[in-house]
């Protein structure tokens, strides 16, 4: 276990897709949730959903028999009795709660080892989802979520128990921790993991009931629970006393990346907050909360409730959508498939620029999903390397297959794509997505090569054995599909964009057979546009494949080609990861580095401009 010991901040927010799991643990979590929705249908709830699963536990939500919409937190019973115990901490830190912006705690269940926590329902979608669809949220709602959100905190930080002071950090304040009911333009925080008791004021005074507390051990050592990395401030990350601030940090993350259609706080020097079209009261706080300086922080905090009442009677036209030009081309589908999409990302070395964690401590975590959830990974990044890996990461949340390369030059950067997203009413959220990619991407300066492709979890070949001395045998019915372009394309040696002009990937740990490489270089003659990953666990082989032959003429030998590299999949040794991508064209589109976008502000009298406008008609 000592290769663990490079990592400081171990945190999973959510699971690994199901459709990469070994059929054994594949059927252990169906059967798992299957046995949560009887449980639940034996105490005469209706309408069972699954809502979500972690790794510390599932959420269901369903009806009572009075009609009154519920959601269930189970706990995994698999997990030590000490991080099951955690869901009872939640439970009691809740039931303090009474506010309408917080589902109510209704009880908390002890069944053999299961736990099950129960509350009410807060009616709507939460603000990730709802900005994975929308974009970029208008600033109307930026502004109504603050105000929410900041009334909420205060009525927290002036917690009183019994006649003491006792502030509530929830501190884990993201944007899918908010439900957004939008009929009613209201907010509910929900996931009450993280929350405790504030061990300090935000004055930073200690918070202390009697002379013993002072003298007690507790206050030399943090009572805080690790959030989202993505968007905690730098206090809670690094570990200090627990603070309402903790929360302040949370929520300007929150409005950041809501405001930017981001998934994180980390862009902010880059896609900066006066750049976002927002009120600059607005833009001036966030631009405080979200800087270096841990003055300047609390600072626009203080600010911010100071002025809740200001930004609670901002005036606001009709809200209009975002205009924007995409900046690379989207390719939109209209399809039934239903696509699960992974994002597998390599050459990330260099984003690394400081020696925070080795590549030996990185080598036990071989996952294609990796970056989604081992966020420690960020560790030794700088604010807009980590952001650019987000937004990457981002792209995946959507319905889409294909890939990018990025090339970082001393003039700027050179970027070739294929994206092809399947669903058309995503289209303005994820072009969005797409052009904060390359706004941050051109605001790194380290030359060097990235790479991601991105593939429908759905289609994953797995194939398993029950040793490592064993080789990995497929089974006569298995193949790697692959589709056609509706119109074949004859290849073109100009455009054609390889596998291997890059050379081996620093960063992949699996080294395949001379016979499977020589395969694959007879495929990138062919022209055709795709990717295949070889995942090697000690039990489990897992090859991710997106192809569309482009060029008909050749199917048959494509075809054989890709029976032959089944063939030859026994002949894989070692674990690790192994990936080639290959995009149609080399269409490729430069952008000159660019250190921040310009300041863009929403107008002061935006009712007196929309009259103007009116009259020049």
């Amino acid at each position: 276990m000592s290769q663990l010991k490079g990592l400081k901040h171990f945190y999973i927010p959510d699971e690994q897709s199901i459709y990469l799991l070994s059929h054994a643990d594949a059927k252990k979590l169906k059967d798992w949730v299957s046995l949560c929705m009887a449980e639940l249908k034996s105490l005469g709830y209706i309408n069972i959903e699954l809502l979500g699963k972690g790794a510390f536990g599932f959420a269901f939500s369903g009806k009572s028999p009075n009609g009154e919409q519920r959601v269930f937190k189970f706990s995994r019973i698999t997990l030590p009795q000490h991080i099951r115990e955690r869901l009872e901490e939640e439970a009691f830190m809740l039931s303090h709660v009474e506010h309408e912006y917080v589902p109510r705690f209704i009880e908390y269940q002890q069944i053999k080892k299961q736990s099950i926590l129960v509350m009410a329902q807060a009616p709507g979608e939460d603000l990730e989802k709802v900005s994975l669809r929308l974009g970029p949220l208008p600033p109307r709602v930026i502004v109504k979520i603050a105000v929410q959100v900041g009334q909420l905190l205060f009525h927290l930080k002036h917690f009183v128990d019994k006649g003491l002071e006792k502030p509530i950090v929830h501190g884990d304040i993201k944007p899918s921790n908010l439900v957004w009911d939008a009929e009613n333009e209201c907010i509910g925080l929900i996931d009450w993991g993280s929350s405790v008791f504030a061990q300090t004021d935000a004055s930073g005074q200690f918070i202390t009931n009697n002379v013993m507390d002072l003298m007690s051990g507790e206050l030399q050592q943090t009572n805080a629970r690790l959030g989202d990395v993505y968007f905690i401030g730098e206090e809670q990350l690094n570990g200090a006393l627990s603070t309402p601030r903790f929360d302040e940090q949370g929520l300007a993350s929150t409005l950041y990346a809501l405001a930017s259609g981001q998934s994180c706080r980390y862009g902010s020097k880059v896609i900066t907050p006066s750049s976002l079209g927002l009120p600059k009261m607005l833009a001036d706080i966030l631009t405080y909360m979200l800087d270096e300086d841990a003055t300047k922080r609390r600072q626009g905090g203080d600010y911010f409730f100071k002025h809740l009442h200001v930004l609670k009677n901002l005036v606001f036209s009709e809200d209009k959508d975002t205009a924007y030009t995409a900046l690379i081309p989207t390719w939109v589908h209209q399809t039934s498939q239903d696509i699960e999409t992974v994002v597998y990302s390599s050459r990330k070395s260099y984003l690394r620029q400081q020696a925070a964690l080795e590549s030996e401590e990185l080598r036990y975590i071989d996952d294609a999903q990796f970056d989604r959830y081992y966020k420690n990974y960020l560790q030794g990044m700088g604010d807009t390397e980590k952001a650019f890996v987000s937004a990457i990461s981002r792209l995946g949340r959507y319905p889409v297959v294909g890939g990018m390369a990025v090339r970082w030059e001393p003039e700027g950067i050179y970027v070739d794509s294929s994206l092809n997203l399947h669903d058309p009413s995503l289209r303005r959220a994820f072009e969005q997505a797409v052009n904060n990619v390359i706004t941050l991407a051109r605001a790194i300066h380290k030359p060097a090569v990235f790479k991601c492709c991105m593939f429908n979890a759905k289609n994953t070949v797995h194939i398993e054995r029950d040793n490592e001395q064993q080789d990995f045998i497929p089974s006569k019915a298995l193949h790697i599909p692959y589709e056609l372009s509706k119109v074949s394309l004859s290849k073109d040696d100009s455009r054609t964009h390889s596998y291997f002009e890059d050379g081996d990937d620093p960063d992949e740990l699996l080294t395949l057979p001379e016979t499977i490489i020589d395969t694959i270089k007879a495929l990138n003659a062919i022209h055709h546009t795709g990717c295949i990953i070889f995942e090697a666990l000690p039990m489990h082989l897992k090859i991710h494949n997106y192809y569309t032959l482009l060029d008909h003429s050749q199917e048959d030998t494509f075809k054989a080609l890709l029976e032959n590299l089944v063939a030859q999949i026994p002949l894989i040794k070692g674990l690790g990861i192994s990936g080639f991508m290959k995009l149609p064209y080399k269409d490729t589109r430069f952008f000159e580095h660019k250190a921040s976008l310009p300041e863009k502000y929403y107008p002061r009298n935006p009712k007196a401009l929309n009259q103007e406008k009116e009259q020049h008609v």
